[in-house]
C-alpha cells in the first residue's frame, strides 16, 4: 500500500465520520465488489447475497471509528465481512441453498454427449458439489479453506483474518482438504471439477455463475497425500488460482 493511498483512505474516512453522504458513497463504490466477492467464494451463491453484502457494510459503517490505520482499510473492511461471514455459518441450520444435484445416470448420460454447454453444465454443478461439502465443515474450517484456497490469499493473511496461527489455519485447510478428497473418490462429477485435465481443458469457478469460459485451467485442484506441513491444494500451480481471483473481479 503506498503512502498516497493510505493519505486517501485516510481522508475518506475522515469525511465519511463527518457524515458526508459523498463520501459514504465512494467508500462502498470503492470496496463493494472485492466484498461481494469474497463473501461468494465462502459462502457460494445463495438467496441472502444481498443482505449480507448490506449487513457487511452496516457493521463498516458503525465500526468506522474503530479503524486505527494500522492495516490499510481493504484489509480492516475484509475482517468485518469475514466475522458476518462466520457468524451466518454460526447460526444453527444455516445451509447454502443450492439447485438439485443431477443424478448419476444423468451425469454418464452428459458425459457421452460432451461438449461445450455440458461441460459448462457439469461444471456449475461441481460448483454445487462442491459447496454442498463445505456445508458440512464447521464455520472456522470453511472459512479458512474459502479464503486460503478459493479467495487465493496466503497462510498468514488467512490466520489474521480469522483471528487464529497459521499453524490452527494450515491445520484446518488440510483437514478440508482430506473431506473433500474423500467425498470426490465417491463423486465423479466433484473429482472432475476438483482434478483438472492434462489438456487444461476444465472450466473455472466465478462468482457470476459458478463457470467462466471453455480452455483455461480449474482454479481447485486438489493434491492428494500431502499433510498440514507440505503443499496445500494448487500450490503446485499458482497460475490456476491467480485465475481464479481475476474470474470473480
Amino acid at each position: 500500500m503506498t503512502a498516497a493511498l493510505y493519505v486517501e483512505d485516510v481522508l475518506l474516512v475522515d469525511r465519511c465520520l463527518t457524515g458526508e453522504p459523498a463520501a459514504t458513497r465512494e467508500l462502498f463504490r470503492r470496496h463493494r465488489h472485492r466484498v461481494h466477492a469474497c463473501l461468494f467464494r465462502v459462502l457460494g451463491g445463495n438467496r441472502d447475497m444481498d443482505d449480507l453484502l448490506q449487513d457487511a457494510f452496516l457493521q463498516v459503517f458503525q465500526s468506522l471509528r474503530g479503524w486505527r490505520a494500522e492495516a490499510s482499510l481493504a484489509t480492516w473492511i475484509d475482517r468485518v465481512a469475514v466475522r458476518c461471514a462466520y457468524r451466518y455459518l454460526s447460526q444453527r441450520g444455516r445451509r447454502v441453498a443450492t439447485e438439485p444435484l443431477d443424478s448419476d445416470e444423468a451425469v454418464v448420460l452428459a458425459l457421452s454427449h460432451e461438449g461445450a454447454g455440458t461441460r459448462r453444465q457439469l461444471a456449475r454443478d461441481g460448483v454445487r458439489r462442491l459447496y454442498a461439502v463445505l456445508d458440512e465443515l464447521s464455520p472456522a474450517a470453511r472459512l479458512a479453506f474459502t479464503l486460503h484456497e478459493i479467495d487465493g490469499r496466503s497462510l498468514a493473511e488467512t490466520a489474521e483474518l480469522v483471528g487464529s496461527s497459521v499453524t490452527a489455519t494450515k491445520l484446518r485447510v488440510w483437514r478440508a482438504r482430506k473431506r473433500l478428497e474423500t467425498a470426490a473418490a465417491a463423486d465423479p462429477v466433484l473429482s472432475e471439477f476438483l482434478e483438472p485435465t492434462s489438456g487444461g481443458d476444465v472450466i473455472p469457478f466465478d462468482e457470476r455463475s459458478g463457470v467462466v469460459g471453455v480452455g483455461t485451467p480449474t482454479a481447485m485442484p486438489v493434491g492428494r497425500g500431502s499433510s498440514p506441513e507440505g503443499s496445500t491444494i494448487g500450490r503446485h500451480d499458482e497460475a490456476r488460482r491467480t485465475h481464479c481471483r481475476r474470474a470473480a473481479r
